[in-house]
């Protein structure tokens, strides 16, 4: 695993059909929150939390690296260039929890940003990148297919996502993006075994890890 970011920011309900399985409106700007560098795992330390916190559900999502600081871009062309890798990532979420912070009107940082809820497969060139609005990518738990993920259906692309998150958080060199999941969020069980393909100019990049 690299050297830890100094932040990770995610995007929520960036995929409509994801807000819909949910039940949340889709929102007219990028829904951001962040986790903690103590946040991250790799893939081989396998996913674990607390029983007693309820269920843990997975949401793969496509994963950007900041290779150059970028602060208060407003030009989308130009907060590409900023990127200097990609992977596949799971955004792990406690969901019991995160629906009983909701009902309570209290922030989400004890539902998403937990030791252990971000994990993030090795990084990959992004000559990969055929073209930022036509990525894909699949998650499947036990050989069975759980979520596919296209960037075509973001909600919001991510060259304007990188820019807005730019007029809110510096970005660092090192630091993490995560552009939201799509649809198919479930359950994680004790045993499970998982698997993230990001299918690649050139190649599929196949990532494992398990469920303890």
């Amino acid at each position: 695993m690299n050297a830890r970011p100094s932040k990770i920011v995610c995007v929520g309900r960036s995929y409509a059909a994801h807000a819909a399985e949910l039940g949340n409106a889709i929102p007219d700007c990028p829904v951001l929150f962040i986790k903690p560098p103590s946040s991250l795992i790799s893939l081989e330390d396998g996913i674990s939390w607390n029983p007693e916190w309820g269920n843990c559900h997975h949401e793969c999502e496509f994963t950007l690296r900041i290779g150059r600081p970028l602060k208060g871009e407003t030009d989308p062309q130009k907060a590409l260039a900023a990127i200097d890798a990609v992977t596949l990532g799971l955004d792990l979420t406690l969901r019991d929890l995160q629906d009983d912070l909701k009902k309570k009107g209290q922030p989400w940082e004890r539902s998403k940003a937990f030791d252990g809820s971000c994990v993030l497969a090795d990084w990959v060139d992004i000559k990969e990148v055929k073209a930022w609005d036509a990525v894909t990518f699949d998650f499947k738990v036990n050989d069975q297919m759980r979520q596919q993920g296209d960037t075509s259906l973001l909600i919001f692309n991510i060259g304007y996502l990188l820019a807005d998150i730019s007029q809110v958080f510096s970005l660092e060199v090192g630091d993490v993006i995560m552009t939201g999941t799509p649809a198919g969020v479930a359950a994680l069980s004790a045993g499970d075994q998982l698997s993230m393909t990001l299918h690649g100019q050139t190649q599929d990049f196949v990532w494992k890890t398990f469920v303890k």
